[in-house]
């Protein structure tokens, strides 16, 4: 099984999972960035870095890249054109607001996100989640 496919299984295996902010453990609670380190972890053993606390509001409030930036120390950059299932997805949920929300691709057009209120779901990636694209990034080879 390539990593590729190991990503897409684990991610999907966190499929149900209530929100919780700032939280990453499968079948109790996860964020979207919660999410993508459970899946992380499943991969590849552990967390490449630990982030700090971080608010509801952090992306405004910083008005920095934050999170493309912890992604580009630990991942491949892609063009906005190039990803594929397996790689991961910032948004920008606010237009000029940086990239806070984070999905795994996980077909042409579907995504596996966490969003607030609702448990991890694999969702299409419709023209509204195309449109805030901000970065993509492939995991790493082992």
């Amino acid at each position: 099984m390539t990593i590729r496919h190991k990503i897409i299984a684990e991610a999907r295996s966190w499929i149900g999972t209530p929100y919780h902010h700032q939280a990453a453990l499968k079948g109790i609670g996860c964020d979207c960035l919660g999410l993508v380190r459970g899946v992380w972890r499943a991969v590849y053993g552990a967390d490449p870095e630990h982030p700090p606390a971080y608010s509801r509001d952090w992306a405004e409030t910083l008005r920095e890249e934050t999170l493309a930036d912890a992604a580009d120390r630990h991942m491949i950059p892609l063009a906005l054109d190039a990803f594929e299932p397996g790689d991961l997805l910032l948004f920008a949920i606010n237009d000029n607001a940086p990239a806070k929300h984070c999905a795994i691709l996980v077909a042409a057009d579907r995504m596996i996100h966490a969003i607030e209120s609702h448990p991890v779901a694999e969702v299409s990636l419709v023209p509204w989640w195309r449109n805030r694209l901000r970065f993509a990034f492939r995991f790493p080879e082992i």
